[in-house]
């Protein structure tokens, strides 16, 4: 079922790169724009109140005010509109940490969203043609096992690497977006938030979290509820790097979802 969800994800991210990489090079040629207000630099200041407005909602835009939750600390965001994205934060370099009841709240509400259980079924499907896990059977027995193993899954691996592990290593399970530099740059930031993440005190160490906590999910689900035939240490290291594999690609969907949110605004 893991795979399903990296081969799931790896199309979308291979979109959103193209779609960011697009988006990074249309920016580009936007920057020569100023030249044009060198010619009408002669006119008079007149109305500096008037400029005023624009640059405040300039800052409106920015920020993203419906977006972020600044009591909670949080995202409102969906990447794609749909998919919760609510531990993403945009130009937010010094915020209050979360407390230990926040994560699991947080958690809570992306892991039941009601986007998810499409999600989860879109995955099952896709195990279901494929015939993956064979222990599970066909017909609507079998889809309704894979679909129940791919919520359990995702739900166990969010509550271990973005709530449990966090509050007890006080380390901080949300993804601080840089926005900054090319693609490579960023694209190199984002899958490294794997293996680097900041504390509730706001110094970086290494993701305790992220490594232990979907090695300890991939565990657990491999050895309860899969069929018996894949309850074995290689299929658990095999889920596990799976897991790693598909946290890395959302890392850099994220980076680059709010260059894309803000393109297609523009269009519409």
């Amino acid at each position: 079922m893991r795979r399903e969800k990296f081969l799931g994800f790896t199309v979308l991210f291979l979109s959103v790169a193209a779609s960011a990489a697009t988006c990074l090079a249309q920016d580009k040629p936007d920057a020569p724009a100023p030249k044009q207000s060198d010619a009408p630099a002669a006119q008079p200041s007149a109305t500096p109140s008037a400029q005023a407005p624009n640059q405040g909602d300039k800052s409106k835009d920015t920020q993203g005010n419906d977006r972020k939750s600044p009591n909670s600390g949080t995202s409102k965001d969906r990447l794609f509109y749909t998919l919760p994205n609510f531990l993403t934060l945009e130009n937010a370099d010094q915020v209050p940490p979360l407390t230990a009841g926040q994560k699991f709240k947080v958690v809570a509400r992306s892991s039941f969203d009601y986007v998810q259980y499409p999600w989860y079924g879109f995955l099952a499907g896709i195990s279901q043609a494929e015939n993956s896990e064979p222990g599970y059977g066909q017909g609507a027995a079998g889809y309704g096992k894979r679909f129940g193993a791919a919520l359990a899954d995702g739900t166990i691996e969010n509550f271990m690497t973005s709530a449990v592990f966090p509050s007890l290593l006080r380390e901080d399970p949300r993804f601080f977006q840089s926005g900054k530099g090319s693609f490579w740059h960023r694209t190199g930031y984002a899958m490294s938030r794997i293996f680097i993440t900041r504390t509730d005190s706001g110094n970086s160490q290494f993701n305790f979290s992220e490594i232990f906590g979907s090695a300890l999910s991939a565990g657990i689900s491999t050895y309860s509820y899969h069929p018996h035939a894949d309850k074995n240490l290689p299929n658990a290291a095999s889920v596990w790097g799976s897991q790693i594999g598909y946290d890395t690609l959302t890392y850099v969907v994220k980076e680059f979802w709010p260059d894309i949110r803000r393109k297609l605004r523009k269009k519409n």
